[in-house]
């Protein structure tokens, strides 16, 4: 099932507005929602909701339909916003 960016984005947006734990819930649940974590783990690996954003950042760049090159160029030209995140994650699966 193909996913609707602008629909995540929407509601992800609005989650990062909102304060306290409720966002800390809602934020890890959209990401939990689209990955293989459970929302535990996305608030474990990611407290920070800026580190969330740039996550759902990183995750539409991967899964976008642009070519292959295109999304690396992507990456590279982002790579210090994306580098704490990647980091992150690989920690994580390694």
């Amino acid at each position: 099932m193909p996913i609707n960016w602008d629909d995540f984005d929407k509601h992800l947006d609005k989650a990062i507005k909102n304060a306290g734990s409720n966002t800390d819930d809602a934020l890890a649940s959209q990401i939990s929602s689209l990955t293989r974590m459970t929302d535990a783990e996305v608030k474990e690996l990611f407290p920070d909701p800026a580190d969330i954003e740039k996550l759902a950042k990183l995750m539409k760049t991967v899964k976008s339909s642009q070519a292959r090159n295109e999304k690396v160029n992507h990456l590279v030209a982002n790579a210090e916003q994306f580098s704490g995140i990647i980091l992150t994650l690989l920690n994580k699966f390694i």
